[in-house]
């Protein structure tokens, strides 16, 4: 299977209170109402609960979605947001667009696959599924424990966060190479095995 791990959480409450009182000030700021109530939590804010799903490399992601999306029609979840790819570099832009996933400009350097599904069941509530490689997975989690919920102050720590970025990108890449290699040996192993003379 294409799938090497996955992981789910339910978010701390800490950092739910955090996000509330953000999103009451910016409502307050821009002169809006503020639309988050109880009766509508599970529904409005939509990473209440999350999933992560990780994999080797890049190219693993055109048959995750078929997959997730199969998932989604069966279980009868509505996908209300997605697939998106938060990616930050032209290269991983083009291939998800030739994949068919929408892609939105990533300034944290930020790299992952998003779909946000709506349950089916009485109660309305939302989940998102994140989808990224093992080597994004690193650069986030790194990320997640100097920036989350604000970001760090420090520029030389934003700076060598970049740098990870660019590292673990380059790192993907590598991973992406070696699984190119394999296919094409294997390819050429099977061509040779055909065009192998059968004996009298």
């Amino acid at each position: 299977m294409h799938i090497h791990s996955m992981r789910s959480r339910l978010k701390d409450s800490d950092h739910l209170r955090d996000k509330l009182l953000r999103k009451l000030s910016e409502a307050r700021k821009a002169g809006r109402p503020f639309g988050i109530r109880p009766e509508n939590l599970l529904r409005t804010v939509t990473n209440l609960v999350g999933v992560r799903i990780l994999h080797l490399y890049t190219r693993q992601i055109q048959q995750i979605d078929s997959v997730l999306r199969d998932v989604f029609a069966e279980s009868k979840f509505e996908l209300l947001e997605g697939p998106f790819a938060r990616t930050w570099d032209d290269e991983s832009r083009a291939f998800f667009d030739g994949c068919g996933i929408s892609t939105r400009r990533s300034p944290s350097m930020y790299t992952s696959v998003h779909y946000v599904i709506g349950s089916a069941s009485r109660t309305r509530m939302t989940a998102e599924i994140q989808v990224r490689t093992l080597m994004e997975e690193v650069w986030s989690e790194v990320d997640h424990s100097v920036n989350y919920p604000h970001q760090n102050e420090s520029l030389p720590c934003r700076e060598q966060l970049k740098v990870l970025a660019r590292v673990t990108s380059s790192a993907t890449r590598l991973v992406d190479s070696i699984f190119i290699t394999l296919d094409d040996h294997h390819r050429a192993a099977r061509l040779r095995g055909r065009r192998r003379p059968q004996g009298r």
